[in-house]
């Protein structure tokens, strides 16, 4: 049966290649769309079966392929010859067939007869084969290696990235040569830990910080990713001066194709021996920049990269935005839902008040829907001030009682250290390694990981580098 096909090439091949694919009696040209927009909304409209687009088209990119995968649109890439750049793009962006663009008929009637009998394509009744992967939300998380290693490391992207680079080499040049380096590190598929909390300020992005400092050694290296499209704070809490979002830049990248361990490893700027932070939005207008499959593209390098990711997302969790619009729009959520998709473990973290309590409640409730990982429950500041004597046992009677929840890490109140920690624009493992919320911090730190961590030293950390 010949397919219904679009094409969006750049006008030097685009005659001649939809000629040779009119004479095809696998596909049939329906539409020649003249730029990306054009095409996307032809694939929205349901025209067209199989799409062909060049790699230097303008706009193209990670996401607007996944955006024709999820219409099921096959993808078929072509690229200037001899550009082994472009086929390489093509290839990081998700498109399986690739071929160059004066190919020959017999060549790219093979690529047709390729891409019609991959698994991808379901004889028109509109779904994926039993077993695939539809390209979905997760699936290249899940079903694919995240990048493949580059021949060379990609330049800086222009995103003002210039004096955090430099801020990390320092502070790599001030610990020296050693297994804190990650060009020397090997490790498999890492874990993910997503922290997450109702609506209100139950101490997210405090329980994020403080258990990647407890799991962060120089030969165990940690990623700190802040997600918060609502109110990043991770950059501030740990005096992180440069403005410039290592997220929406990895995003970008991811986007590109050009996300390796080089780049990431610059964008992750690292500050103590082993703990780096990809720095969240400085405002948050700009979470349009955070698109869900970039977002899940660069926790999958992190977790390539590094045993230990750790993500603070922001507290909602509706996705209605998809009810206001006739086309695929930017999700302002879809960072969080995107990171707690893949997510390996979830921190849930409330408040030990009234009010914080019953959110949490709630929050478990909605929570369930949108991730299947294992949660762990973590109720921070417990004080008998908020909610009575011995505010241990009435928190844990409350969870079992309308929650269901038996099993819960308690983090002791200590509002002095934890001020005095952000003030230095430090982890309680550096300022305040005596402080009681540590207790119940570590316990989380240990339980996401599975394994006992070492005994808290009581000295001070190496100072990071003056120039972060």
């Amino acid at each position: 049966m010949s397919l219904p096909l679009l094409t969006a090439v750049t006008p030097r091949y685009e005659a001649q290649l939809a000629t040779r694919l009119d004479s095809s009696r696998a596909v049939h040209v329906v539409r020649r769309c003249a730029d990306l927009a054009e095409l996307l909304g032809s694939a929205a409209a349901g025209i067209g079966r199989v799409a062909v687009v060049s790699a230097d088209l303008r706009g193209l990119d990670r996401a607007a392929i996944q955006q024709l995968k999820d219409h099921d649109v096959l993808v078929l890439g072509v690229h200037r010859p001899g550009d082994e750049g472009g086929e390489r793009m093509l290839r990081r962006w998700g498109v399986q067939v690739v071929l160059s663009a004066d190919a020959e008929q017999p060549q790219l009637e093979g690529a047709l007869t390729e891409l019609v009998s991959s698994p991808q394509h379901d004889d028109g009744q509109g779904g994926s084969a039993p077993g695939t992967s539809s390209g979905g939300p997760g699936s290249a998380f899940r079903d694919r290696p995240a990048h493949p290693a580059p021949d060379r490391a990609d330049p800086a992207d222009g995103t003002g990235q210039g004096q955090r680079d430099e801020a990390a080499d320092e502070t790599d040049r001030h610990e020296g040569e050693g297994p804190s380096s990650l060009d020397a590190l090997e490790t498999g598929r890492g874990t993910v830990v997503v922290v997450w909390g109702p609506v209100g300020s139950p101490g997210r992005t405090t329980l994020a910080v403080n258990v990647a400092a407890e799991l962060a050694e120089p030969d165990q290296p940690v990623i700190l990713a802040d997600l918060d499209t609502y109110g990043a704070s991770v950059a501030q809490v740990l005096a992180v001066l440069d403005e410039a979002p290592g997220v929406a830049a990895a995003s970008r990248a991811a986007d590109q194709g050009s996300l390796d361990r080089a780049t990431l490893s610059r964008l992750a700027i690292q500050v103590v021996p082993g703990l780096r932070v990809l720095t969240g939005m400085p405002r948050p207008d700009r979470w349009p920049e955070l698109r869900d499959h970039a977002v899940q593209d660069v926790l999958s390098a992190c977790a390539d990269l590094v045993p230990v990711t750790v993500v603070d997302v922001g507290f909602c969790l509706e996705s209605d935005e998809e009810l206001s619009f006739d086309t695929t729009a930017p999700r302002r959520n879809g960072a969080a839902l995107a990171a707690l998709e893949v997510a390996d473990h979830v921190l849930v973290v409330g408040a030990a008040d009234p009010v914080g309590l019953q959110r949490l409640v709630r929050g478990l409730d909605q929570l369930a829907g949108v991730t299947a990982a294992a949660t762990t429950v973590v109720v921070n500041r417990v004080r008998a001030e908020a909610i009575g004597k011995n505010p241990a046992r009435l928190v844990r009677e409350a969870l079992v009682r309308f929650a269901g929840v038996e099993d819960v890490i308690l983090v002791a109140e200590d509002q002095a250290g934890v001020d005095a920690a952000v003030l230095a624009g430090r982890t309680l493992r550096e300022a305040r390694p005596s402080s009681p919320a540590r207790v119940g911090v570590r316990e989380a730190a240990s339980r996401v990981t599975g394994r006992e961590l070492a005994a808290p030293r009581r000295r001070v950390l190496a100072r990071r580098a003056a120039a972060v």
